[in-house]
């Protein structure tokens, strides 16, 4: 068999899982990766194997696609559903955008299906705080060809299948598998509660930090066109943990249990992704995702919560959880439930509105009430005697008239609250006379 038929039959059993269509499997054979110059062999709907004779490619494409013509029943041309059709085009532009604004959280690759990638980079803030982001910059435009299929990506890809029987040892790869496995396995350690919480020791959980390792190298190790099983790298992972008792150092046995991992994954579990990527819809896409986060977050929750210290007013060093209990214990916290509830009640009986009417003008935003407060007068004084109130005071507490030093910044703090005071219940009253005036005259009646 020549080069050039075993490239053609590579390429035809790489796009075998796209679609159940036998039209759709002619289509990309026979126009995205133009191989059909060749001796192509490929399989009708009834396995029915189609030979081009021919020196000419009309020929041979002519007769692959009227071998896998779809039957006619009473005129009605048989309908095949698609499992996998081809993916919507994606710009360049649109991805570089991405790359820009949001590409350290990934969102880039999640434009281009990428999601795996981008849950990584989310994680490590671009690859460790934008190095790998970084890295990026003239990666996209292959990564936009991979997405949309390109027939010159493909042809390439489909010629690296015929040169490496299996992917060849990538640097950046294989460092990458192993800083994602140490970050998960490292994250992980630290959300174990190192005290007893409920009369429960949970140091036995420890034993479950191989697992997150080789979750992180095998995450990127299933990045693109590669693939690889999970549980290679985590039989690595696992024969390589029980180094923490020879170790003392957990940084460096959590290292060389992420190193080992990695290395059972590239040497034993490694291979090409030979099928076409799923395209999943944006519902099954959202949950994983999200369960994916969600189990982050939920780590650096137990982090903070079980592990996490704060200083208190002595200098001593309080658990989180221990002055969570305080708190929801405090009278400010229970003054709080109760506040809650009564307005709830409030709600029940007068209506949300008047309930978020009553809620903002009590927030005061307009430093009414205060100002009120300040000069000493009522809500319905008039504005001779507001003019009246702050006259007398500014007087009375004129910074001028301290004679103690230590007693003058504060009396000349007083001095600026009442100016201010003064100031916003004249602009209030102002606008509230124009208001009116201006309502007058639109209801004024012109005989």
């Amino acid at each position: 068999m020549s080069e050039s038929t075993r490239l053609a039959l590579t390429a035809a059993a790489y796009c075998d899982s796209r679609t159940k269509n036998p039209l759709n499997k002619v289509r990309l054979i026979k126009l995205n990766l133009g191989y059909c110059g060749a001796n192509i062999s490929t399989m009708a709907p009834k396995e029915t194997v189609v030979t081009n004779n021919n020196n000419g490619k009309g020929s041979a494409c002519e007769s692959l696609t009227n071998s896998a013509s779809p039957a006619k029943a009473n005129g009605q041309v048989k309908s095949y559903r698609e499992e996998n059709a081809l993916p919507g085009k994606k710009s360049v532009v649109i991805a570089y955008v991405l790359w820009l604004v949001g590409g350290i959280f990934g969102l880039h690759h999640l434009y281009l299906h990428r999601d795996r990638h981008a849950f990584v980079w989310w994680c490590s803030l671009g690859g460790y705080l934008g190095i790998g982001w970084f890295s990026e910059l003239f990666l996209i435009p292959e990564y936009v060809r991979d997405a949309n299929e390109d027939p010159q990506f493909l042809k390439v890809f489909v010629a690296k299948l015929q040169a490496y029987p299996r992917p060849p040892y990538s640097a950046k790869r294989f460092l990458g598998q192993i800083m994602i496995g140490y970050l998960f396995g490292q994250l992980f350690s630290s959300a174990i509660p190192q005290a007893i919480t409920a009369g429960i020791d949970f140091g036995w959980l420890h034993w479950f930090i191989p697992i997150f390792v080789s979750l992180g190298v095998w995450t990127v190790g299933n990045i693109g066109r590669e693939r690889g099983v999970l549980w290679h790298c985590l039989i690595g992972a696992m024969i390589a943990y029980p180094s923490r008792y020879f170790i003392y150092d957990e940084t460096y046995s959590l290292l060389l249990t992420s190193l080992v991992s990695a290395l059972v994954f590239d040497t034993f579990s490694k291979h090409w992704r030979r099928t076409p990527p799923r395209r999943r819809g944006p519902t099954e896409r959202t949950l994983k995702l999200g369960a994916a986060i969600c189990i982050y977050f939920s780590l650096w929750g137990s982090v903070v919560l079980f592990n996490g210290t704060i200083r208190d007013d002595d200098g001593g060093e309080v658990p989180i959880h221990e002055a969570l209990q305080n708190f929801l214990a405090s009278a400010w916290w229970t003054d709080l439930k109760q506040a809650l509830y009564d307005t709830y009640t409030y709600a029940q009986h007068h209506g949300w509105y008047e309930t978020w009417r009553e809620v903002f003008e009590s927030m005061d935003v307009d430093g009414e009430r205060n100002a009120y407060k300040v000069l000493g007068v009522s809500a319905t004084a008039s504005q001779a005697d507001i003019t009246a109130a702050y006259r007398k005071l500014s007087k009375e507490n004129h910074p001028d008239k301290v004679k103690d030093e230590a007693l003058r910044p504060a009396a000349h703090q007083r001095f600026i609250e009442i100016q201010q005071a003064y100031s916003v219940l004249s602009k209030i009253k102002s606008s509230r006379r124009r208001k009116n005036k201006q309502f007058k005259a639109d209801d004024a009646i012109e005989l």
